[in-house]
């Protein structure tokens, strides 16, 4: 018998509602984000721009664990000061919800027979 080996997804693809304009009028709206580890929580807290200003830390923390987004080929803080708020609430639901889920499933129970199962919540934006 063989044995089942763990495994962990750290990575989900995400697509924005609006998308991120460049400085070149591209709009990027596909990307992926990771899980967040202790190290980038340490990091956000370090930056001087958050101890400066606490509301910078969503930008810095998603600047952080957001490994690609369109055809970019990095994503700072700075750059995601362009975002509309729609696309940061977004955003930041993405992030809470593979962080605290480990996945993008949430748990859910059938009203007619009461069975318990996991759909996948698509958020505005997402196709």
């Amino acid at each position: 018998m063989g044995r089942k080996q763990d495994t962990l997804n750290t990575e989900f693809t995400f697509i924005l509602p609006r998308g991120l304009i460049d400085s070149q009028n591209r709009v990027h709206r596909h990307g992926v984000m990771r899980l967040a580890t202790a190290k980038d929580e340490i990091v956000v807290q370090q930056e001087r721009k958050v101890q400066e200003n606490p509301a910078y830390s969503v930008l810095v923390m998603l600047a952080r664990v957001i490994t690609r987004l369109g055809s970019l080929n990095s994503v700072s803080p700075d750059l995601l000061e362009g975002l509309l708020l729609h696309d940061i609430a977004y955003l930041r639901e993405f992030y809470n919800r593979i962080n605290q889920q480990g996945n993008v499933q949430i748990p859910t129970q059938c009203p007619h027979c009461n069975t318990q199962y996991s759909v996948e919540l698509k958020l505005a934006g997402e196709s």
